[in-house]
């Protein structure tokens, strides 16, 4: 392994903890203006400094993220689809490594839909880009997209994480089930655990501690920060569960806490067509 693909893994699982609290801004790539993320630039800055790694598009970063941010990128390469389409698995890499040095992230994403219409493609997709990114020293994360007709339980996740491993890919996003240790202890590379759909604040933080508790090396939460009531005060719960190893009540306490300091945000006005067959 190269030093700058070492370097820049550093940057996206904290050395001092071996964790991660990243920051999933990247669904307007298909989802267009959903709740929450209707104004980036607004809406998203401001929490950066409390992420340790953004994941989000070009587009937001070049035009909603001040480009004096120090906190790390992940960029979103996959896409091509809408949620206006029925099969959302369509998707080819759509920037290059060279567009992802060019921005200085320290890492790329995409989604792998295994079971999905498009497997072949997606995985094809992320065999190529891990040959692109080792050649660059730019890590790969790989995110096991799922949906209504795939599964959520710990065989499914284990065969999809397990396949983004035996890829290439250097850490695999993917979901948090029952037995989810099945999930974390069959994968090679790191796991980091999706948000999904949005929560109760006290449950995602409990959903955030059993993840970690059962082999996760962090979360890649989107809407259950940005669209909670105080996302400011939301993502430093999530941050002392993942790097401070606060219970969630502890962690709930302080979101508490940290929304009389931080204040909280309008409703969010459900502008986007949300979808629930990728979440």
């Amino acid at each position: 392994m190269s030093w700058g693909l070492e370097n820049r893994l550093a940057r996206i699982i904290q050395p001092d903890t071996g964790r991660t609290v990243m920051l999933a801004i990247d669904h307007g790539y298909f989802l267009g203006p959903t709740s929450g993320l209707e104004r980036p630039a607004e809406q998203c800055a401001p929490l950066a400094p409390y992420a340790d790694t953004l994941m989000l598009t070009r587009g937001v970063l070049r035009n909603c993220i001040p480009s004096s941010t120090g906190t790390p990128i992940v960029l979103r390469v996959s896409g091509g689809t809408s949620v206006l389409q029925e099969d959302l698995s369509d998707e080819t890499i759509i920037t290059s490594v060279e567009e992802c040095l060019r921005l200085n992230a320290a890492g790329m994403a995409l989604s792998v839909f295994v079971g999905a219409p498009h497997q072949h493609q997606s995985i094809a997709n992320l065999g190529r880009l891990v040959d692109e990114g080792e050649r660059y020293g730019m890590p790969v994360v790989a995110v096991t997209a799922v949906g209504k007709s795939m599964g959520r339980d710990a065989r499914y996740l284990s065969l999809a994480s397990r396949i983004c491993a035996e890829m290439g890919a250097h850490i695999v996003k993917t979901y948090y089930c029952e037995d989810f240790e099945k999930v974390s202890s069959t994968c090679p590379a790191p796991v980091v655990v999706a948000g999904g759909k949005k929560l109760p604040e006290k449950e995602a933080l409990e959903l955030t501690h059993s993840a970690i508790s059962a082999g996760a090396v962090g979360v890649d939460m989107g809407r259950n920060i940005f669209q909670s009531d105080s996302p400011m005060a939301m993502i430093q719960a999530v941050a002392a569960v993942v790097h401070s190893n606060a219970s969630p009540d502890e962690a709930f306490e302080l979101y508490r806490e940290q929304k009389e300091v931080c204040g909280t945000v309008d409703s969010p006005t459900g502008a986007a067509l949300d979808d629930t067959r990728k979440i």
